[in-house]
């Protein structure tokens, strides 16, 4: 099973984290212990936990790890609200991020469904 990087799901993951760590540099420096390494945390959870699940000798294990990247989505959905509501990010910006994360959110499921 360790086919991972020909997931769909798990490549845009990865550009998630790409832009996540991008976008929360100019983040306030008191927030680098905080919110920012949160957030990109949250962002390197989904396609790790993704790639763990894949190495993973059970179809039960593998979608055991997909709960988890889909709890990390919805944990890193949370952070960046936050993140919106105290200007750390545009509106644009962020909603560029919630699309993104509601697809991978979305792929998650699908792929679980088949599993």
């Amino acid at each position: 099973m360790n086919y991972f990087k020909e997931l769909k799901v798990w490549e845009k993951a990865i550009n998630l984290v790409t832009d996540t760590y991008t976008k929360s540099r100019n983040f306030p420096k008191e927030e680098l212990y905080g919110l920012t390494s949160q957030i990109r945390r949250s962002a390197v959870s989904i396609p790790s936990n993704i790639a763990e699940g894949c190495g993973r000798k059970t179809n039960k294990d593998f979608a055991n790890f997909l709960g988890i990247a889909l709890g990390s989505a919805f944990e890193l959905e949370t952070q960046l609200i936050i993140a919106k509501n105290l200007n750390f990010l545009s509106p644009d910006v962020f909603g560029h991020f919630e699309r993104e994360i509601q697809h991978i959110q979305n792929m998650i499921i699908k792929l679980q469904s088949t599993l």
